[in-house]
């Protein structure tokens, strides 16, 4: 893993540099591969970088579209991840249907719909068995309490290692959540993290010492690179 840490200005700095990352490695995974996978985060802060990424002339077809985690509500509910980049990004470009891979939450049971997704995963990859995807692009964010996708603190997805897919809980609410495996399998992760609220967090996330059960972002270490955007407010008192 080679990590960094950058801290920038304010938010739309933040964006600005995410933006440069990502079309960066969009053109490195292409070249390597032919094609560029790209898991997103939910929440507001990415939805301006994915305004952003709208907004440029990109070889779609080759650009494969997947999510962290899910609420386990509908897709046109107000609360989907998928329906906030739907409405900012992907409904506004060229796009193959096909190229989009959104979490299932339509079959009542969030454990059928975690394997639906993983057997979807297993497919696109062609993954053997024993295997975890390799994805060339990961956004996620970070809560106040250190969570990331729907991997909570002190709950059961946190100690699932042989899933693709699994159940997260939030307050005793499913979400569908990529594994910490499948994270840190990715070729470059790339956190962004805004807002005064998540600095006590983040001193623990970088803490020699804090238990990753109760600060799960620390679990993210991927293969490839880490890295970690904060604007002034989040990161100014960082210490690296």
């Amino acid at each position: 893993m080679t990590r960094f840490i950058e801290v920038l200005p304010d938010l739309s700095s933040l964006i600005a540099r995410s933006l440069t990352l990502i079309l960066d490695r969009i053109d490195i995974a292409i070249a390597a591969h032919g094609y560029c996978s790209i898991v997103l985060a939910g929440g507001s802060t990415p939805k301006p970088l994915y305004e952003a990424i709208a907004r440029k002339d990109l070889p779609w077809e080759k650009i494969y579209i997947f999510w962290g985690d899910e609420r386990y509500v509908a897709a046109d509910h107000p609360d989907s991840n998928q329906k906030m980049a739907r409405a900012v990004w992907l409904d506004r470009i060229s796009l193959p249907a096909a190229n989009i891979h959104s979490m299932p939450t339509g079959s009542g049971d969030p454990v059928v719909d975690a394997q639906n997704y993983e057997d979807e995963l297993r497919e696109f990859f062609q993954l053997a068995p024993e295997e975890f995807p390799s994805f060339d692009i990961v956004l996620l964010g970070m809560g106040d309490d250190a969570h990331t996708a729907s991997l909570f603190p002190h709950t059961e997805a946190l100690e699932v290692s042989d899933r693709l897919v699994t159940v997260g809980n939030k307050d005793g609410q499913p979400r569908l959540t990529l594994t910490i495996p499948v994270l840190n399998q990715a070729t470059a992760v790339l956190f962004l993290v805004a807002g005064a609220s998540k600095k006590p967090a983040l001193a623990e996330v970088f803490s020699p010492f804090a238990d990753p059960k109760t600060y799960p972002s620390r679990s993210i270490q991927p293969v490839g690179e880490l890295w970690w955007l904060l604007d002034e407010a989040a990161g100014a008192e960082l210490s690296t």
